[in-house]
């Protein structure tokens, strides 16, 4: 006589499956509810985070950089304390670029020598920095001790991504003021954001806003002497030359040339005291 399995489960045999699919669920509700309440707090902490960040990137409130960056710093640090500092250069790359050399000890550094080295200059220029590095710069030794008669700054063009117009020219206006307040005897000639890009476009009308807003702080050359000398660095028809700037922001030579030649007549009446 064959014997046959019934497909069909028996009541106890439902009773015991009801349980464990009644035992799975429950554990996999608890397991749901500690999952959500363990990442509850990351969520919570996003804010926050977002908020550091932006603080970070305050044009007005100073703030250090990583990596390399804080060598440079003690550099200049080292460099006060030496002292002996009529003429202080201070901004981003495009002022340190003034060290620039090439294999024939030509370049930037030519230029350099021949209209600032006789007059006791230093260059604090550090390649990538914003108002607020500046601003930290200021707050942690780089201008003690010192008393410059003039300071030729020019900061604000990392910035322009980052930051709106009136941020960028308030983080501007944020170090002319630490400069009065560290160095009351030094005059500062503030330099107009240089253009960029090959051709006129958002970032050139941006930059254009900002230095309408910066010229405000020229007070009759008191103590603050603002100066554009961006066309300087323009063709006829509102286009860069790569024998000025090879990527359209940063200057070769001739650029320093321009440059130094542009500011030469006002930088000396200030140096002089008139």
């Amino acid at each position: 006589m064959n014997s046959k399995i019934d497909p069909t489960p028996s009541s106890s045999q439902g009773r015991r499956l009801a349980g464990a699919l009644a035992l799975i669920a429950l554990t996999t509700f608890i397991t749901g509810r500690a999952s959500a309440q363990t990442q509850a707090p990351t969520k919570e902490k996003a804010p926050a985070k977002e908020k550091e960040k932006a603080r970070a990137e305050s044009t007005t409130e100073p703030a250090p950089r990583a990596g390399a960056w804080s060598k440079v710093h003690e550099k200049y640090l080292e460099r006060a304390k030496q002292g002996g500092i009529d003429l202080l250069f201070l901004g981003d790359s495009i002022t340190a670029g003034w060290n620039g050399k090439d294999k024939e000890g030509q370049g930037p550094r030519q230029v350099w020598d021949r209209y600032y080295e006789p007059r006791k200059a230093a260059n604090f220029g550090i390649g990538g920095d914003r108002t607020q590095h500046v601003l930290w710069r200021l707050e942690n030794g780089e201008v003690d001790g010192i008393k410059p008669r003039v300071v030729v700054l020019m900061i604000g063009t990392n910035n322009i991504h980052a930051n709106t117009p009136a941020e960028i020219a308030d983080g501007i206006t944020a170090v002319v003021k630490t400069l009065r307040e560290k160095l009351p005897e030094t005059k500062v000639l503030l330099l107009a954001v240089f253009p960029r890009g090959e051709d006129p476009g958002p970032v050139r009308e941006r930059i254009k806003d900002v230095n309408e807003r910066i010229r405000k702080l020229d007070n009759g050359g008191k103590t603050v002497r603002y100066l554009d000398i961006g066309d300087r660095f323009l063709d006829a028809d509102g286009t860069i030359s790569r024998e000025i700037m090879p990527d359209f922001l940063h200057l070769r030579r001739k650029g320093y040339a321009l440059w130094a030649d542009a500011i030469e007549p006002v930088l000396r009446s200030m140096l002089e005291g008139d």
